[in-house]
């Protein structure tokens, strides 16, 4: 009995003593397990945390934009020109990891209540829509010989090519599914699409409105597209948008992704609509989308109402614009023979605001007239002697002739076995002097040649070869530049032109005589309207512009505060002293109201306030057919010009006299009694 006792008693003292080295060997190693789970956290925390942190939030929400409302165009008074018209629509927003047999579902539910335009459907469109249907798909490769042996993409397409292939027959039902089915599986993850955005009827709002809680992603919401209360023809100059079917333009796609649009996004896709979409847009709306582990909206809370667009005005004032094309629209069906087209501009010359501008073209094989208004900055038409001032004032600054002494006579010019000569002085029976303000006051285009010669260091001899260096070209071109003949305004509408220029090589060297009045080059009618502002307003180039601000929207949904303004541009100044330009006003004042014989513009003398002008006639030809341009650029009142009038009427009948006399008479008529007072003028 001791013995067992004693041994028990040595066996509890043994395993006493191992019992703390056993508890330590376990707090050491609970010990390094904490160390290593700090240092996780820590590394997860302080390393990785923000890019932990992204992942848990891209996983839990996501932002869903929505468009807003588009900024509207105005015209100078305030009347709308482009304004936006609230249109009920049919819309899905198409949700994470969403099947296509998910949608397939709810097209077919959707279908029942609503009617779709379905003409544009494609044949790959409803083999889509036949195969989103999983029995469809099943039966198609039941048909396909070893189809096992594809992987699912292979099979699909297969399916897709057995079923364009053969077939099948497409209920009014079936494809009007398809449709609203290939609008679903257009829309990205979380975006939302107009299923019907337009022709939304009151039954087919009660019917979805009634089975929403069956149609998954499927609601009832707003969209917006542009109307037009003065009339469609205002496009000419505002651009247009483009649908929500038809998506980005596919030349800037990868553009617009990158500043935030989606590919189903409207966008101003030409004139003031695309050169001023950053201001028109507006911002999206932006809304936090909760979803839980199976990627199903939980909770939707708007973060940002979004904002309409800012609105444009202009300088067009809607009433004269109108009129305006009416006039030019008369004048072309007034024209016959060969004409194709006729085109205005009516601006401020002192600050480059566009009043009004209008244009028409004309098929002379059909007849058929159709709008272009646009034609007055991308037309490029041989104008005729409207030039002329340009080439005298280069003259005068080159001093080849002063305002002193500037008289020269007007003969016929032979060179090298052809004659070149004035309109009234053919054959030299009607040779007479004339100084520079003379010289535009008949039109004279042996003075302007003469002038050219001059500027050459070209001594004339009758009868002789004209050995011009061919650097006249350059010379005479820079003239005409400075005051915007041949180079782009600077207008803030896209697609401006520079005009065309003839060949400048020896060979062409009779031309240089042509180009000095105006027969040779071809300008735009709004270079010719910038071209006589800049002589109206003392010598500066102003950039035209038809946007005059940029303004908010009023608390009642009106024009808002005006955001930014534009200011006159000057491009260049033409350097003439104070002489020289009253010379050349001068002579642009007796074209209408000279005393002389040959005058060109005394059927404008009529008009009040009393105006300066210059004509301009140009011998010119159709499919070989010989015709005539008429030009005319213009400005009034005479001593305080306010607004210059530029016009063009090309390929007219050869003996078409005053057709631009006409018309300019009619327009100062609608400027004064529309846009500006005659009592205003001073």
């Amino acid at each position: 009995m001791k013995l067992f006792k004693g041994k028990n008693k040595k066996n509890k003292s043994s395993k006493a003593a191992s019992l703390p080295f056993r508890i330590n060997i376990i707090f050491m190693v609970v010990g390094v397990l904490f160390i290593a789970l700090l240092t996780r956290l820590g590394y997860l925390q302080v390393v990785n945390g923000a890019k932990m942190k992204a992942e848990a939030n891209r996983s839990d929400t996501t932002v869903v934009s929505a468009n807003t409302q588009r900024g509207m165009i105005y015209d100078s008074t305030g009347q709308v020109l482009v304004g936006n018209s609230a249109h009920q629509a049919i819309t899905y927003t198409k949700g994470v990891n969403a099947l296509s047999t998910d949608m397939y579902a709810t097209a077919k539910k959707l279908a029942q209540f609503v009617k779709v335009q379905t003409g544009t459907l494609t044949e790959r469109q409803l083999a889509d829509y036949y195969l989103a249907n999983n029995d469809n798909l099943k039966k198609v490769l039941e048909q396909i010989p070893n189809s096992a042996q594809y992987n699912d993409d292979a099979k699909y397409n297969k399916a897709l090519a057995y079923v364009q292939s053969h077939k099948i027959n497409f209920t009014a039902s079936d494809k009007n599914a398809a449709e609203i089915f290939a609008k679903m599986s257009g829309a990205y993850q979380l975006s939302t699409v107009n299923i019907k955005d337009s022709g939304v009827t009151n039954t087919e709002i009660a019917q979805v409105g009634e089975h929403l809680s069956e149609l998954e992603g499927v609601n009832i919401g707003t969209s917006w597209s542009r109307n037009y209360p003065v009339g469609q023809s205002i496009q000419g100059l505002t651009g247009t948008v483009s649908t929500e079917k038809a998506g980005l333009p596919s030349d800037r796609v990868n553009e617009l992704l990158a500043q935030g649009y989606s590919r189903n996004d409207q966008v101003g896709q030409s004139y003031l609509e695309q050169k001023y979409e950053p201001v028109l847009r507006g911002s999206k709306s932006q809304t936090q989308v909760y979803l839980n582990s199976q990627n199903e909206i939980t909770k939707e809370v708007k973060k940002y109402g979004g904002q309409k667009g800012d609105n444009l005005q202009l300088t067009i004032n809607a009433n004269f614009q109108k009129k305006l094309s009416s006039l030019v629209k008369s004048a072309e069906q007034g024209a016959g023979g060969y004409s194709t087209g006729t085109y205005a501009v009516v601006m401020n010359p002192n600050n480059g605001a566009i009043y009004g501008m209008a244009g028409v073209d004309r098929n002379p094989k059909t007849q058929k007239i159709t709008s272009n208004d646009l034609g007055n900055i991308n037309s490029s038409i041989v104008m005729g002697s409207v030039v002329k001032g340009a080439m005298v004032s280069g003259a005068l600054q080159d001093g080849v002739i002063t305002p002193t002494n500037s008289t020269m006579t007007d003969f016929p010019i032979h060179i090298g076995g052809v004659t070149k000569s004035s309109w009234f002085n053919k054959k030299g029976g009607a040779n007479i002097a004339v100084d520079a303000a003379g010289a535009l006051e008949v039109s004279s285009n042996s003075y302007m040649m003469q002038l050219a010669m001059k500027e050459a260091k070209f001594k004339y001899v009758d009868g002789a070869a004209l050995t011009m260096n061919p650097s006249i070209f350059t010379k005479l071109r820079a003239h005409f530049s400075q005051f915007g003949l041949g180079v782009k305004t600077g207008i803030d509408i896209p697609g401006e032109t520079t005009g065309l220029q003839g060949a400048s090589d020896f060979g062409h060297i009779g031309s240089a005589l042509d180009l000095s009045f105006g027969n040779y080059d071809a300008y735009t009618t709004m270079q010719v309207a910038q071209y006589m502002s800049t002589i109206a307003n003392g010598g500066y180039r102003i950039q035209p512009h038809i946007v005059s601000a940029i303004r908010g929207t009023s608390k009642n949904g009106g024009l808002g505060a005006i955001k930014d303004t534009v200011t006159p541009n000057v491009l260049n100044y033409v350097s003439m002293t104070p002489a020289q330009r009253k010379l050349v006003k001068r002579g642009l004042y007796q074209v209408v109201h000279g005393s002389n014989q040959y005058k060109t513009g005394g059927q404008l003398s009529s008009i009040k306030p009393e105006i300066s002008a210059k004509t301009g006639t140009a011998q010119t030809f159709y499919n070989g057919n010989e015709t005539v341009t008429l030009s005319l650029a213009s400005f009034a009142p005479s001593k305080h010009p306010q607004v210059v009038v530029a016009l063009a009427m090309p390929n007219l009948g050869v003996n078409a006299e005053s057709n631009n006399m006409q018309l300019a008479k009619k327009i100062y008529s609608a400027f004064w009694s529309t846009v500006q007072s005659k009592s205003t003028v001073k």
